[in-house]
C-alpha cells in the first residue's frame, strides 16, 4: 500500500521559512516523478515544484528563487524548501508521486503565512 505522509506545515509570519517533509512508502521511490502541489481556499490545485527521477527540477514562476525542491533517495523523502514566505503562499499543500501517470497523493499539511 502506498503512502505519502506530509509533514512540517504551520503558521509563519510573511518573510519566514518553513521545510515540508514527504516520506513515502510502498513504492520504488527512486523511480518516482515527485511533486508538490498546493490549493488555496477557493482556487484550484496548482503545481508548485517538480523533480524527476534524475532530479531535475522545476518551479513555478511565482516561488523561483524562494522554494527549492530537493529529494533524498535514501530515506524515501522529498522536501520543499519554503524561504521568503508570502501571504500568497498560503494554502494547503500536498505531496505527489508520478510514474507514467501512475499517480499517488497525500494527505496535504497546511501552510498559513500571517502576521
Amino acid at each position: 500500500q502506498v503512502q505519502l505522509a506530509e509533514s512540517g506545515g504551520g503558521l509563519v509570519q510573511p518573510g519566514g521559512s518553513l521545510r515540508l517533509s514527504c516520506a513515502a512508502s510502498g513504492l520504488m521511490f527512486s523511480v518516482y516523478t515527485m511533486g508538490w502541489y498546493r490549493q488555496a481556499p477557493g482556487k484550484q490545485r496548482e503545481l508548485v515544484a517538480i523533480i524527476t527521477s534524475r532530479g531535475n527540477t522545476n518551479h513555478l514562476a511565482s516561488v523561483k528563487g524562494r522554494f527549492t525542491i530537493s529529494r533524498d533517495n535514501a530515506k524515501n523523502t522529498v522536501y520543499l524548501q519554503m524561504n521568503s514566505l508570502k501571504p500568497e503562499d498560503t494554502a494547503v499543500y500536498y505531496c505527489n508521486a508520478d510514474l507514467r501517470g501512475e499517480g499517488y497523493w497525500g494527505q496535504g499539511t497546511q501552510v498559513t503565512v500571517s502576521l
